[in-house]
């Protein structure tokens, strides 16, 4: 029995092309900037975009801690949503990286107006921390994938500006935003000043993300990524994957966006889901009543090969990727309808 992993879409295996993509890489060390293929990538990324310069690095994680060190002082606050990756799922690395504290916002979805931004940004008063960033996570993970609007965003971005504050994206699925939206890759470039894009997500590479700013932040970002022992030496090998990623597999995550559409249809149907939020992009988080329904149900798909992990008491997150086949389809339908 084939394994189906729906945990994440990080656990997709690279495509024949993409390792022998790998395979051929010439190769440099990355330290010294001298990495044929790794340069290559961020030129790459950073004309995607319309930025001046991109930094390869081992994960989002690091590229977005990278950035809050970079943006802010120890002891400055920065502004962010409750459904964050940056303050619920990378190790407390914003008060342990950089000295600095979250103001959150508190939404339904990780969307958030310029109002919510200028009703937390402290006066220039001892008293209070210095605010000194303003994040935004697209999609939305903890929210079910959320997409933020066209409109959203340049309101966001205005309000940024008027107010003298950086703005960072926390872009790990920014992809599979654009490919649903009206937006492009140049938009999003204006909007932000930084950018953090994951390769090992729905793009399906090994490892990798990309920071994207101008040529100083850059700079100073490849200084911080040394201090946090992120220097990788032949990272070429990982950064030729990332090129075949940006080459090949953007367009057609709006198949795994298909995938989670018609598997949502099944579970609306399923007596025993109290709960299903909203899902525009590739991710279905659903709730039970009980949460002694979660390992039953874990169990369940588990003895039909599908592995699947809890993101909460009683909620279930189904990650569709590039390795989600219309076979694996069938057997998420059987396990669900099969389920009492």
């Amino acid at each position: 029995m084939k394994l189906l992993d729906l945990r994440s879409d990080t656990v997709t295996q690279p495509s024949e092309a993409m390792r022998n993509a790998m395979f051929n890489a010439p190769l440099g060390d990355d330290v010294f900037e001298d990495d044929p293929s790794v340069n290559a990538l961020e030129n790459m990324a950073a004309d995607l975009f319309g930025k001046e310069a991109a930094l390869f690095c081992s994960s989002g994680t690091q590229t977005n801690q990278i950035a809050i060190k970079v943006h802010t002082r120890p002891g400055d606050e920065l502004i962010c949503d409750g459904f964050s990756h940056i303050y619920n799922y990378e190790g407390g690395g914003i008060a342990f990286n950089s000295g600095v504290q979250a103001r959150l916002i508190h939404t339904k979805d990780g969307i958030f107006s310029p109002d919510e931004i200028r009703e937390r940004i402290n006066s220039d008063n001892v008293h209070f921390s210095r605010t000194s960033l303003i994040c935004v996570e697209n999609t939305v993970n903890k929210a079910g994938g959320s997409i933020w609007s066209k409109e959203k965003l340049e309101l966001v971005s205005q309000c940024a500006k008027e107010e003298n504050l950086p703005l960072h994206l926390d872009g790990a699925r920014l992809f599979n935003a654009i490919v649903a939206s009206n937006y492009t890759t140049k938009d999003i470039g204006r909007y932000f000043d930084t950018i953090s894009i994951c390769l090992s997500k729905g793009l399906g590479a090994p490892v990798g993300s990309l920071l994207l700013g101008d040529k100083s932040f850059i700079k100073e970002s490849r200084r911080i990524r040394k201090v946090f022992g992120g220097g990788m030496r032949q990272a070429g090998l990982l950064a030729a994957a990332g090129q075949y990623a940006l080459t090949h597999n953007i367009d057609r995550l709006k198949n795994d966006h298909e995938n989670c559409q018609k598997i949502a249809h099944v579970i609306n149907e399923c007596k025993y889901v109290h709960e299903v939020l909203p899902h525009a992009s590739n991710l279905l988080i659903f709730k039970f009543k009980d949460a002694s329904v979660t390992p039953r149900f874990i169990a369940h798909f588990a003895a039909q090969g599908i592995k699947l992990v809890s993101s909460g008491p009683t909620t279930i997150r189904f990650a569709f990727h590039l390795d989600v086949t219309e076979i694996d389809l069938l057997r998420i339908e059987n396990a669900l309808r099969s389920f009492v």
